[in-house]
C-alpha cells in the first residue's frame, strides 16, 4: 500500500468502482442481504451471496473482495467462513470481517479471532464495542448496538492494528480508521443511520467494493466510508420529519445511486489525527 496522502481525491475511488464493476462475494447477515445487495448495485459494484460450503471455494476466485458478516452465524455458515477466507487469502484477495454481534457472544469472538490470526483480513469493521471487545478492554453493548462512546477507542484502533496486522474501523459518532501508525477520521453521517436495520451491514459491503479496486486499501476505505456517510446525510435531508425512516431508508439507495464523485469531493470530511 502507498503512503496516505490527507488530501487525496475521494472522488477517483467511486469512479474506479463504477468503471471496474467489482464483484463482492458476501457470506452475510440473513437479516440484511438484501439491503447489501442493493447499495452494492448502487454504488456500482456487483455483489454475490454465494454461502454455500459446496460452493464458496470455487467462487471466491471470481471476487475482487470478501466481506464476512458474522450477524446470523450458524455451523454451515462458519464452515463457508473458513473455506472462503482459506481461498482468499492464498489469492490474496482483500477480506473484510464485520463481527457483528461478537459483544454479547463469546462464540463470535473466539470466530473473529481466529480469522484475524491465522487469515489475511484487509480490514476489521465494527462499532465501538464491537472493536474494544476485540480488543479484551471493558465495554457497553447491547445485542448489536454500541452504547460505547470511548475516548479511548483511537489508542484500542492502534492496538488491534498492530496484534493483528490489519486495518480496524470503529464506527460511531465519528468514525475513526487505523492502520499501522495512522488513524483518520471521518465526520460524516447521522444518527438516523443506527435508527435503521442494515446500515452497519451495508457500510461493510461498501467498503469491501472500494477496496476490490485499488491497492491503496486505507485511502479506499475511507471513500466508502465518505460514501455511505453523504448519502445518509442527503437521505436525511431530503425527508420532512425524522420520524420518516421508511423514506430514510428507501433515498440511501437513492442517492447512493445518483452519488457523483464531485459530491464526494465536496461533502467530504476527513480529518488526520
Amino acid at each position: 500500500m502507498s503512503s496516505f496522502k490527507s488530501n487525496f481525491k475521494l472522488g477517483d475511488y467511486l469512479t474506479l468502482v463504477r468503471q471496474e464493476n467489482p464483484l463482492v462475494h458476501a457470506i452475510t447477515n440473513h437479516v440484511t442481504i438484501n439491503d447489501c445487495a442493493n447499495i452494492t448495485l448502487a454504488a456500482g459494484a456487483s455483489p454475490a451471496m454465494c454461502e454455500s460450503k459446496e460452493e464458496v471455494s470455487d467462487f471466491v476466485p471470481f471476487a475482487k473482495a470478501l466481506y464476512i458478516n458474522i450477524g446470523t452465524i450458524n455451523k454451515e455458515h462458519k464452515k463457508s467462513i473458513y473455506l472462503a477466507a482459506e481461498k482468499a487469502s492464498r489469492l490474496e484477495i482483500p477480506i473484510v470481517v464485520d463481527p457483528v454481534g461478537a459483544v454479547a457472544i463469546k462464540s463470535r469472538q473466539d470466530l473473529v479471532k481466529d480469522l484475524l490470526t491465522n487469515y489475511s483480513v484487509s480490514c476489521i469493521k465494527g462499532n465501538n464495542a464491537e472493536i474494544k471487545c476485540l480488543a479484551g478492554r471493558r465495554t457497553h453493548g447491547k445485542g448489536m448496538d454500541s452504547l460505547d462512546t470511548g475516548k479511548d477507542i483511537q489508542m484500542v484502533n492502534s492496538e488491534l492494528s498492530e496484534k493483528y496486522n490489519t486495518m480496524v474501523l470503529s464506527t460511531g459518532k465519528t468514525d475513526l480508521i487505523t492502520k499501522g501508525s495512522t488513524t483518520v477520521k471521518v465526520s460524516n453521517g447521522t444518527p438516523l443511520l443506527g435508527r435503521i436495520t442494515g446500515s452497519g451491514c451495508m457500510l461493510g459491503i461498501l467498503i469491501s467494493a472500494f477496496i476490490g479496486v485499488s491497492d491503496n486499501d486505507l485511502e479506499a476505505v475511507i471513500a466508502g466510508i465518505v460514501s455511505m456517510g453523504i448519502v445518509g446525510e442527503l437521505a436525511e435531508e431530503s425527508i420532512s420529519s425524522t420520524t420518516d425512516l421508511g423514506s430514510f431508508r428507501v433515498k440511501i439507495f437513492d442517492y447512493m445511486a445518483a452519488l457523483t464523485s464531485e459530491k464526494l469531493q465536496e461533502r467530504g470530511n476527513v480529518s488526520v489525527l
